[in-house]
């Protein structure tokens, strides 16, 4: 494990990383005790759990992941994007659960009635979550490699090899991104909504 990465409370970067962490799992934890009112245990906890999925599969960057993803690089060491396939293997989980076993708790949310129709059909809202995998992926690929450009160990490595083309490069798709994403929700009649 790399010195870099090891986590110290003393750390001003590590502090402030563990106060958004808990923070967003308050609010996660919140919603959940709210949806838990309104409904019922098992069907907050399933809303939840797919409110989150929703915002794992259906936004292009790694927002709902990066709660996990961040932290656990800056703890473990580990890379980012292992962390990202495994949140996205459990976001997709959620979606075949519920899907297959309980489609009507979709209708209780606008988000989830929105995400229940892009997830029953394929064409062209899957073409939303391709957009979304892909700009997630980009955004954890650039994290990691900033991560490892503040390593002083690499630091050579990424000049040698052009990190600042790699970076227009990104931004670039990223743009790409986007615009595809602005046409999908437009369809969608979710423009002013998202």
């Amino acid at each position: 494990m790399e010195t870099m990465h090891r986590f110290h409370l003393r750390n001003t970067l590590h502090q402030e990383t563990l106060l958004k962490f808990l923070f967003l799992m308050g609010v996660l934890g919140g919603y959940f005790f709210y949806l838990s009112m309104k409904f019922d245990f098992a069907t907050g906890g399933l809303l939840t759990a797919l409110t989150w999925s929703f915002f794992v599969l259906c936004t292009p960057v790694a927002d709902a992941g990066f709660l996990l993803d961040f932290p656990i690089r800056l703890i473990a060491g580990i890379r980012m994007w292992v962390t990202e396939l495994i949140v996205w293997g459990i976001a997709v989980a959620f979606n075949i659960y519920g899907v297959f076993f309980q489609a009507d708790v979709y209708q209780s949310t606008f988000i989830t009635k929105v995400f229940y129709q892009i997830l029953v059909q394929p064409y062209p809202y899957w073409g939303l979550i391709g957009l979304c995998c892909i700009g997630t992926f980009l955004s954890i690929y650039f994290g990691d490699e900033v991560m490892d450009v503040i390593a002083h160990r690499h630091r050579e490595k990424f000049q040698k090899h052009n990190f600042k083309y790699k970076v227009i490069l990104i931004i670039f798709l990223f743009v790409l991104i986007i615009w595809g994403y602005k046409i999908i929700i437009t369809d969608l009649g979710l423009v002013g909504l998202l």
